[in-house]
């Protein structure tokens, strides 16, 4: 095949792949939300550091988060937080809010620092967000991990 035959049929080639292209797909995924850290205050209240993931191909802004909090098994009690942050596709960052936790879930914090042993967590609730150029829509969220205490941060859970 002469070579001005092969450079017009790549041209070809290239031209069709361009046509059968739709542009960018906006898919949008379930977010997800995390505790990163816990910061356990003198007066026993935490300031809690919540990672906000978007696992969407679009940006979206998380207006509120309403979660039940447990710790080792113990109700901690309601984290409310209207961030009003916008992240990006495929992204996260972080938001602090103040926490005021139950006595009990205050004593299964205590007892993971002071012995060292990892601190089972649960986030249970909703989450709504705003998917770029589309309405408001909520997410339920059911999430369960665990922390362990920062070395060398007295009072700090990651």
């Amino acid at each position: 095949m002469p070579r001005a035959y092969r450079v017009l049929l790549l041209l070809l080639c290239a031209i069709v792949l361009t046509a059968c292209h739709r542009g960018l797909v906006k898919r949008v995924s379930e977010p997800a939300v995390s505790l990163q850290q816990v910061t356990v205050g003198t007066d026993g209240r935490w300031q809690v550091e919540l990672r906000l993931q978007n696992y969407s191909s679009i940006p979206m802004r998380f207006e509120d988060i309403d979660l039940a909090v447990t710790v080792a098994g113990q109700d901690a009690g309601p984290l409310r937080a209207t961030p009003g942050y916008t992240i990006g596709p495929e992204a996260a960052d972080v938001v602090g809010v103040n926490f005021t936790p139950s006595a009990n879930a205050r004593m299964a914090v205590a007892g993971a620092l002071a012995s060292g042993q990892p601190l089972p967590y649960t986030l249970k609730g909703t989450v709504r967000a705003t998917p770029e150029d589309q309405s408001v829509r909520s997410f339920e969220l059911d999430m369960h991990s665990s922390l362990s205490a920062a070395p060398g941060l007295a009072g700090v859970l990651r």
